[in-house]
């Protein structure tokens, strides 16, 4: 019944989505340009264009001649329910962003729900219109809880991930892989041994991400993903995640039932630019302008180590999360 419900939200999003989409109006001054996957077009993204960084100081990435062809690639239900969920997705991040009480409304790309590069030119123009970094971070969070009927969100934590965490814990990795192939590339389900118990299929290993792939910006994967995602599991679901990137090959472990650390917190603050990134450092240097919130996602963990020894730590840290 839910997956029937789904199908019926998501195909009446598509037409209204369709309908109602408000143009884009961009100039052609200091944009970065990205190609459309099925529409020889032009769509154009603003970026800050300021070099901020060194090539020394940044990570190669994997190479781009192993890049996968993501869209031969589908959830264990199929390419169709696939695009189902890209269009849903699609449509309510669209939404979120177009809202007129935002600081700047941006509409929605004018490439199809099914083009997976509708979604990073949304995300890139997200986070290029906002240097405040915790705004990006709930915004994204805004999405996802969106995307879930109220009545699970309010009764998962204390039916579920409470009582049950370990089979919470399974039943989000399997939901993840399930329903999230389509935004992460190829992934499967594993153990995360480091978790007490074993952590068996606790965890999902994303093999080669594709939203990173796509928008080849450390700043975007963070702040629109890793943090925002790690809050939703932990504020709307009740159950910890802890969600690790690798850089140097595109890998990313998701370890559910798992608070991260300080530690691992700090080495997601601390990554280079990749070097590939379509801003040259520039989307780093505009989240380093002042936040006055703070990081919320920091401070949510500070019981958990020593605040004092993050700020001081002689490691250099880049500007992507520096207030």
């Amino acid at each position: 019944l839910l997956l029937c419900a789904l199908i019926v939200v998501a195909t009446a999003a598509v037409h209204v989505a369709d309908a109602f989409a408000p143009p884009i109006q961009t100039s052609r001054a200091n944009h970065q340009v990205f190609r459309s996957s099925t529409e020889n077009e032009e769509i154009t993204t603003q970026i800050p264009r300021i070099p901020t960084y060194n090539k020394r100081a940044t990570i190669e990435g994997p190479s781009i001649d192993s890049k996968p062809d993501y869209s031969s690639i589908s959830g264990p239900m199929g390419g169709f329910i696939d695009s189902i969920l890209m269009s849903l997705f699609r449509y309510k991040l669209s939404q979120r962003l177009y809202h007129q009480d935002n600081t700047i409304p941006t509409p929605d790309s004018k490439l199809p729900l099914t083009d997976f590069m509708g979604i990073i030119d949304l995300a890139t123009r997200m986070n290029s219109q906002n240097f405040n970094r915790t705004t990006i971070q709930t915004m994204s969070q805004d999405v996802m809880v969106s995307l879930f009927p109220s009545f699970i969100l309010d009764r998962y934590p204390t039916w579920f991930a409470q009582p049950f965490p370990a089979f919470s814990a399974r039943m989000c990795a399997w939901a993840t892989v399930v329903g999230g192939t389509w935004l992460m590339g190829e992934c499967e389900v594993n153990d995360v041994p480091e978790i007490e118990g074993g952590g068996k299929s606790q965890g999902v290993l994303v093999k080669r991400c594709r939203f990173l792939e796509e928008s080849q910006c450390a700043s975007i994967c963070v702040n629109s993903c890793k943090i925002p995602t790690q809050n939703f599991f932990n504020e709307n679901m009740g159950l910890p995640l802890t969600m690790t990137p690798d850089y140097e090959t595109g890998e990313c472990q998701f370890a559910f039932g798992k608070l991260p650390t300080f530690e691992e917190e700090r080495l997601a603050k601390d990554t280079p630019c990749l070097m590939r990134c379509p801003s040259n450092g520039g989307m780093r240097s505009w989240h380093n302008g002042s936040d006055q919130q703070g990081e919320q996602w920091l401070e949510d963990l500070k019981a958990l180590g020593e605040l004092e020894e993050l700020k001081n730590g002689s490691v250099p840290s880049c500007s992507l999360m520096e207030d």
